[in-house]
């Protein structure tokens, strides 16, 4: 197999970039030219969970984001809405729904791809062996970050940049 790029891939991957370069013009401003966001920050993400047990010992035990609240889910009756605190006053939420039939997880357009969560650099490393030992299927990108799937398949990074950083560039 070969690396190499077919003429229509190539044309499509330049179609791709021009469509790129021309919506940077048209809509990205320089920091300095921002107005200020209208959102104080990312209160949750919220996800399904198949067992809230099992997502417990994932999340806490294995990632060591501690479980916050347990509470009841006000829009279904017996269904749980629990949170873990992923630092910097962040939750990231999940939901079960006892007795429907939400399927497997399933990446969709307007679905989630992944939630990619920032660790200290040193965390990382403890985190990257915690999952190894677990024999959670990772994948390794640019030595900073994490790929993997959760109990139910939601993909998640961990990534060692700082917040506002990607792969040691600034993108806030």
């Amino acid at each position: 197999m070969t690396n190499e790029l077919t003429a229509e891939e190539t044309r499509r991957a330049q179609e791709h970039e021009e469509q790129r370069e021309r919506i940077r013009r048209q809509h990205l401003k320089p920091a300095g030219e921002r107005p200020a966001s209208s959102a104080r920050g990312l209160h949750h993400t919220a996800l399904v969970s198949s067992d809230v047990e099992a997502t417990v010992r994932f999340y806490q035990d294995l990632l060591e984001f501690p479980l916050t609240e347990l509470i009841e889910n006000r829009d279904y009756p017996g269904s749980s809405h629990f949170f873990f605190d992923i630092g910097n006053s962040n939750l990231l939420a999940f939901f079960d729904f006892p007795g429907l039939d939400v399927g497997p997880y399933a990446e969709v357009l307007g679905g989630l791809h992944h939630v990619a969560i920032s660790v200290e650099p040193t965390r990382w490393e403890h985190l990257r062996s915690k999952l190894i030992d677990a024999g959670v299927e990772l994948i390794e990108h640019s030595e900073v970050s994490l790929y993997f799937r959760d109990p139910d398949g939601a993909r998640l990074e961990l990534i060692a940049d700082p917040l506002g950083e990607m792969y040691g560039s600034h993108v806030l």
